[in-house]
């Protein structure tokens, strides 16, 4: 089993190939890859690889399948009594990657 623990955008995921994961919004249009080489660990069969911080010379490729929106996240502060409330919505714009290729 191949697989890449990479860090990207300050989050770390565990990644195989044709995997779909979703991270903060990337400014790349749909169907654009993206190169990914802060690779901190990639395992191929019986032969680990771990980085000191990163793996040198590994890469995953990945392409972007799009943009979507997060649930809507109210945040409603009051205090009572004292005729105060304030009402706030919040939606975060995350990116579908596919992983194409782990490069080691």
């Amino acid at each position: 089993m191949e697989y890449a623990v990479i860090e990207f955008k300050g989050c770390e995921y565990r990644v195989k190939e044709n995997d779909v994961i979703t991270v903060q919004k990337v400014d790349k249009k749909e169907g654009e890859n993206v190169e990914i080489d802060t690779v901190l660990l990639v395992r191929k069969g019986d032969k680990t690889l771990v980085g000191t911080p990163y793996v040198e010379g590994a890469r995953v490729i990945a392409r972007v399948l799009g943009d979507r929106k997060t649930p809507k996240i109210i945040a409603f502060k009051f205090k009572r009594r004292k005729n105060y409330k304030r009402k706030k919505g919040h939606r975060q714009i995350l990116t579908e990657l596919k992983i194409e290729k782990i490069i080691s």
